[in-house]
């Protein structure tokens, strides 16, 4: 794979071929993980949990053409296309295409490349994620109140999945040895994590209201959102900031409430419900405790000091 060409501009043609056929986005995310020769067995096993995401958005139809009788999702083809075209640039630029790396992201998806473990696949996934996250809040904006709430219902889980391989005890308290297999993305676990199917309809554009979804969600999401992530979202996003040296993000949370796209005065859609299971978990795996200066200690040794936003 040699040309003039820089890997971006390669990478940006290869999304562009996509845009419109959810198919051949799939078709693309699948190569990207075969590596730039087509043989890359130490990177395809990661390839699981990223395709069990890529098909829960193509059953809802959100990555539809946006000309089509039902049109996708602008938020949501934009938020997938950054993943695509970071990952095909990596690829680019492993197989020999000039240089340099359009975006940090990048850079986090080629040290993936050279050395793929669960926590480099994070890093590089949700590098990109975030990015997207943040370069789009406008068409995040336009989108429908319950759409908004799911678009940060997302963020928190694919944070707390990174989470579960690379601070444990931020995650899991002290069942922190069960968190590295939960969090493997190698593995079917994770896609448990990323998956929203029991509380959303394979439908776009979402109908109904946020407590009329809520009401829907039960047994294992409901103990996640609300046992696990909720009381732990301020330190959640604070390390993940710190963890992809993306700042920015410090910007999607409040005193622990989400706000991406959504009024700090209609945080109580994140307090949880009543409920005899998730008091139960609350004292069961309490989040990790924060030092008098605001230190996370969530991390594998010694405790986290988030960046100034």
């Amino acid at each position: 794979m040699t040309s003039d060409v820089t890997a971006a501009v390669w990478a940006a043609r290869q999304v562009a071929r996509v845009r419109d056929d959810p198919a051949g986005r799939t078709a693309l995310m699948r190569r990207c993980y075969s590596g730039p020769f087509g043989k890359a067995p130490r990177h395809l096993p990661f390839r699981r949990a990223a395709m069990s995401f890529m098909g829960w958005q193509l059953r809802r139809g959100v990555l539809r053409p946006a000309s089509g009788d039902r049109p996708g999702s602008p938020w949501w083809r934009a938020v997938n296309e950054r993943i695509l075209r970071d990952g095909c640039e990596a690829v680019g630029l492993s197989g020999g295409l000039p240089g340099p790396a359009s975006s940090p992201a990048v850079d986090l998806w080629r040290s993936f490349a050279d050395r793929p473990t669960a926590r480099a696949w994070y890093r590089a996934h949700n590098g990109s994620v975030v990015a997207a996250y943040l370069e789009n809040r406008g068409l995040a904006e336009a989108e429908n109140e319950v759409e908004r709430f799911f678009m940060n219902v997302v963020l928190c889980r694919v944070l707390y999945a990174h989470t579960l391989v690379a601070a444990p005890r931020l995650s899991l308290g002290p069942l922190r040895p069960l968190a590295p297999f939960l969090g493997d993305p190698r593995l079917g676990m994770t896609g448990i994590f990323l998956q929203l199917s029991r509380v959303l309809p394979a439908e776009y554009p979402l109908r109904g209201t946020v407590q009329s979804h809520l009401d829907r969600e039960i047994g294992f999401g409901r103990l996640l959102d609300f046992g696990m992530i909720v009381p732990r979202l301020q330190q959640l996003y604070e390390w993940s900031a710190h963890e992809l040296s993306e700042p920015g993000l410090l910007g999607c949370v409040r005193d622990g409430a989400p706000i991406y796209a959504w009024p700090y005065d209609d945080r109580h859609v994140w307090q949880p419900p009543r409920s005899v299971a998730l008091r139960f978990v609350h004292r069961t795996l309490p989040p990790a405790a924060a030092d008098h200066a605001g230190a996370v200690r969530g991390g594998r040794g010694g405790a986290f000091r988030p960046p100034c936003p």
